[in-house]
């Protein structure tokens, strides 16, 4: 690891008409490194939390990714677009019906738990090696298999027709544009995203982000959170002096742990993180990812 190399967890708040690539690499500037990379992307017309890693906090990505997400989304009722929002051609349905208060607080509950969520065909995911929305984009009809996804909570927010404004507490995977079209087709109706926000990621909340407009001029650094951030959720254990040799030779360690847990985020006595550990049998553990 370079020793003059910045490292932490950057909280930034992404204004509307910015890709999260955008995001990245003008942190990544900002800095003066290209080991920038962000958790969860936000398409461009969604404003809020966009948690960007630097240095070797790239490395912690994933565990970001894991935690509940928290959206503020705009849906227009009666109309639909290929991409599901406000960025492809809006079409009204002819005839629309209103649904009630009741009939989308009912279809919004269906929606809450476990459930199999078909994704957008204007999405970033991969059919056949290419981008979904580059496909939909040549005119190919994209079919996209459902995925199961957590949905924790939708609360409506504001209904006013043909508005409607939704909460939704999430997990990782969601699509928050395909919430507001099942919902709107289960009422018997269409919607399309006007508009989204992504007000947290766990303990990453937009209150507490870095505006834009300090993003765009430097220095930035007074912003960067310490590299544990990105492992809060994650058990903790504090390894003494031999353990910690060993884990920096990639040797297992004999911890008293709980046998239900998978990972285990490993500290000094100073509390600086070591090393992602992960359960290989009962009382024994090896270092899966070393940091310190």
């Amino acid at each position: 690891m370079n020793a003059s190399e910045q490292i932490g967890i950057l909280n930034v708040a992404k204004p509307a008409g910015v890709t999260s690539r955008a995001v990245v690499d003008r942190v990544g500037r900002a800095l003066g490194t290209r080991r920038v990379g962000h958790a969860g992307t936000l398409d461009p017309l969604a404003t809020g939390v966009l948690v960007v890693a630097v240095g070797a906090a790239t490395r912690l990505v994933e565990y970001v990714q894991r935690l509940e997400k928290r959206y503020r989304g705009t849906f227009l009722l009666g109309r639909t677009s290929p991409t599901d929002d406000t960025d492809g051609e809006v079409t009204l349905l002819p005839d629309a019906l209103t649904p009630t208060l009741a009939a989308i607080q009912a279809a919004a509950a269906a929606q809450v738990g476990r459930i199999e969520q078909v994704p957008p065909a204007f999405s970033a995911l991969k059919v056949d090696g290419q981008r979904a929305y580059a496909l939909a984009r040549q005119g190919a009809e994209v079919q996209l298999a459902a995925r199961p996804v957590d949905i924790h909570s939708i609360d409506i927010v504001r209904y006013e027709y043909p508005e409607l404004e939704l909460d939704v507490r999430c997990g990782s995977g969601t699509y928050i544009r395909a919430i507001g079209r099942d919902l709107a087709r289960a009422v018997g109706s269409a919607a399309v995203m006007s508009q989204l926000e992504r007000t947290a990621i766990g303990a990453f909340r937009l209150t507490d982000a870095c505006p834009w407009a300090e993003v765009e001029r430097d220095p930035i650094g007074r912003w960067l959170l310490p590299i544990e951030r990105a492992v809060e959720a994650l058990p903790r254990v504090t390894l003494d002096e031999e353990q910690i040799r060993r884990a920096r030779l990639g040797q297992t360690i004999a911890l008293e742990a709980p046998a239900n847990e998978a990972e285990l985020a490993a500290f000094d006595a100073s509390g600086r993180l070591i090393s992602i550990l992960t359960q290989r049998e009962p009382g024994w553990w090896k270092p899966a990812k070393n940091l310190g």
